[in-house]
């Protein structure tokens, strides 16, 4: 595979972020826990990786059965350095979610959630205000046409405006809106940009769409190489105008684009600083992996047990030395790339700096 040199500068600080990234997986400290708290949704989104439904196989997880996990890590590290991001399917579809969120609060943990806006309302959002909410990632795929077609609802994009234009007039509340580039949103990414500052938006999102669930046999969702790259120049130019505060999502090593198309370099947090719980109680770490990559059950296992004797695969990756890894002389800073894109045997979706070759 041919691929650009790194310039002097740039290899000097992937060097330098490499041995911290050593350190990091040494010692994990863990820093960030996902409750996936239901797999219910009101969407029907053509790009989930969850595969989720209105009505899920699996019954949303009692809070009381994820608040024994928090009190196991408040056991043994200061709450208030972990972060809980409460996710699913669609949190808002849960009735008691500001009661999960105030018990979240009272132990001690900041809290947030990731949603698509769909069901929240100015009451609710003050309620869940009231109950320690501190940050928000809304799900904005497109302008109108294209977010409606992303998600199967004709009504999901007027509400993701107005849960955005709600957040924006929140004066505590530190929230981001993350777009899923598709074929169709490529086309009108400097549109949909003008469009979220106009909203008051300050901080966005880009992201690609991994091959699984629903997306995996849709070629719509996909983007070709060259696609790709002109997402990474879009993210470059936006960052350098200063207009809005644009970052490219956490996954993959992008050679000279890193350093300059979001904030820190690359490098796959699943598992070393980075914790989850799932629906059913598996533990895993980050919550886009979607292959079975668990490392037990919290109705069997103590979580900070589990956190500190498994998760070997994900702090040691020398088994993906594999495929396009084998040889690659950049895996020593991507590491096989983000953990959510392996499959069930360990092989890789796709690279990203081969797609930039």
């Amino acid at each position: 595979m041919k691929t650009i040199p790194l310039n002097f500068r740039r290899k000097l600080a992937l060097e330098i972020a490499r041995y911290t990234e050593k350190q990091n997986a040494k010692e994990h400290p863990l820093r960030q826990l996902f409750w996936e708290c239901t797999l219910r949704c009101n969407l029907n989104c053509r790009h989930c990786g969850s595969d989720c439904k209105k009505t899920a196989g699996i019954v949303d997880m009692p809070k009381e059965d994820f608040l024994r996990v928090l009190d196991s890590v408040a056991a043994k590290t200061n709450p208030h350095k972990v972060f809980v991001v409460v996710t699913g399917g669609e949190p808002l579809m849960r009735a008691d979610l500001e009661e999960c969120g105030r018990a979240i609060y009272e132990r001690g943990f900041p809290w947030g959630m990731v949603t698509n806006g769909l069901f929240l309302t100015q009451e609710r959002l003050n309620r869940l205000m009231g109950a320690g909410l501190h940050t928000a990632t809304i799900s904005l795929d497109g302008l109108a046409t294209d977010h409606n077609w992303m998600r199967g609802n004709p009504h999901s994009f007027d509400q993701a405006v107005n849960a955005i234009r709600m957040m924006a007039q929140t004066p505590d509340l530190v929230f981001d809106v993350v777009t899923c580039v598709n074929k169709h949103s490529l086309l009108r990414l400097e549109e949909l940009k003008d469009f979220l500052i106009k909203l008051g938006l300050k901080r966005w999102r880009i992201a690609t769409i991994v091959p699984m669930g629903r997306a995996a046999t849709d070629p719509e969702l996909q983007l070709s190489n060259e696609d790709f790259k002109q997402v990474m120049e879009f993210i470059r130019r936006t960052r350098k105008e200063g207009r809005i505060h644009l970052n490219y999502g956490c996954e993959g090593f992008l050679g000279n684009y890193e350093g300059e198309v979001r904030d820190y370099f690359f490098a796959c947090q699943a598992g070393v600083t980075v914790g989850s719980v799932l629906a059913d109680g598996s533990i895993s770490a980050c919550s886009s992996i979607r292959s079975d990559y668990h490392q037990g059950n919290i109705y069997k296992d103590d979580f900070m047990e589990v956190w500190e004797s498994k998760f070997l695969p994900y702090r040691n990756r020398e088994w993906m030395r594999k495929g396009d890894c084998a040889q690659c002389k950049y895996f020593r800073y991507c590491r096989g790339n983000g953990m959510h894109l392996r499959d069930e045997k360990g092989e890789l979706y796709f690279c990203h700096l081969k797609r930039l070759k």
